[in-house]
């Protein structure tokens, strides 16, 4: 059977239009008011972890801005110079990998190139992906032209780590900070790909995929293509579990019960229980956490004096105790050789952790304590003299 035709979800389905980006609708919002008020600056730069819409934002304003009666946001996807840009035949749009291009003469190929006018649209658009791996010679060499850049040229950068770019090319882009995007609108999209690809998933499956991709709609994408071969036209969680070795999430919520009643004898037999299931201890961590750090916000929003976490009643200095106790034990279990033992002791000593009596609380509680004896002995003393 030919396999010629398929195409992997996280391009299938990438955003084509700036109505498909979904979770960065301040990005959103800002580049179609610059294109309706032509404003439009010579230089922009996109900041966010992987999978977030970096790179399929930056071709999407340049459809915006090349398509026939452009610039305009509300481009047909139909108009043949947006359809060219979108399978990366347009003459204007250069897309250039930053990690494999970081030489210095790349970038004077560059300069050279962006001398002459746009052959098929209104601009030539150069999209440099993964930007900070250029060298810094190459950086330098590209800020002659973003000083002063001819009118027709508009660079989109895109980078995971901003940190390594250099300060003097921060200061000619337009930055945009794209977030990780939210679980529940992770879910939504996935729900709309099942329907059209026909594809029959609980919703547990959902959340557990949207939980592993941390934010990131490519990584949920791909997780979902991946069941998608695992499983055929119908996902269920324990299939997501299984394939993932993640832990779902009632035992989850049952193990952190367990850490706030400080039940040694059950948090050990629970921890047998995942690892004998297979399960990836180091992502338990990091879920156990976010269900920790959630009853830590609870209780700061509450006005910060407790919260529950798994049904019992802790303060917040209990669960900043405890969520710093996991916390510290992650290099540990990621590292250490004995990844169960770490582990466990691992939650072991966030729960005595979360026990113990911070130092200042104490000496509050003495000096309230000290302040109140003077005050019974003179209490008592008006007693007597009565």
């Amino acid at each position: 059977m030919s396999t010629t035709g398929y195409q992997v979800i996280a391009r299938k389905w990438r955003p084509q239009i700036f109505a498909d980006v979904v979770g960065q609708d301040h990005v959103v919002r800002t580049l179609k008011n610059a294109i309706a008020r032509n404003r439009i600056a010579h230089a922009y730069l996109f900041v966010g972890p992987r999978g977030t819409g970096k790179t399929s934002t930056a071709r999407i304003f340049a459809k915006a801005l090349n398509c026939t009666d452009g610039p305009n946001a509300d481009f047909d996807p139909a108009d043949p110079a947006v359809q060219s840009i979108a399978d990366g035949s347009h003459l204007d749009v250069i897309e250039i990998d930053g990690a494999s291009n970081n030489g210095v003469e790349q970038v004077r190929d560059l300069r050279e190139t962006a001398r002459y006018s746009p052959a098929q649209g209104k601009f030539k658009v150069y999209i440099i992906d993964e930007v900070h791996m250029l060298s810094t010679a190459a950086f330098n060499a590209l800020l002659k032209t973003l000083e002063e850049p001819p009118p027709h040229v508009k660079f989109v950068f895109a980078t995971t780590e901003v940190q390594k770019v250099l300060p003097t090319i921060l200061s000619r882009c337009q930055r945009f900070d794209l977030k990780p995007i939210p679980a529940a609108l992770i879910i939504e999209r996935l729900k709309k790909i099942a329907l059209e690809e026909k594809i029959k998933v609980s919703p547990e499956a959902l959340a557990c995929i949207a939980r592993m991709a941390d934010g990131g709609m490519r990584d949920a994408q791909s997780i979902f293509d991946q069941m998608i071969s695992f499983c055929g036209t119908e996902i269920a969680e324990p299939d997501v579990l299984d394939v993932y070795g993640l832990v779902a999430a009632e035992k989850i919520a049952e193990l952190a019960s367990t850490l706030a009643t400080g039940d040694h004898a059950r948090l050990v037999a629970l921890v047998d229980e995942c690892d004998a299931a297979g399960r990836d201890l180091v992502r338990l961590l990091t879920d156990l956490q976010e269900v920790v750090r959630s009853a830590l916000l609870d209780a700061i929003a509450q006005g910060g004096r407790s919260s529950s976490l798994g049904g019992v009643v802790m303060t917040t200095e209990q669960i900043t105790r405890l969520l710093d106790g996991l916390r510290e034990g992650e290099g540990s279990v990621k590292l250490g050789l004995a990844e169960k033992i770490n582990f466990e002791v691992t939650l072991l000593k966030a729960i005595e952790a979360s026990r113990a009596r911070a130092i200042d609380s104490l000496i509050k509680e003495l000096a309230s304590l000290a302040d109140e004896v003077p005050q019974v002995a003179a209490d008592e003393s008006e007693k007597k003299k009565d």
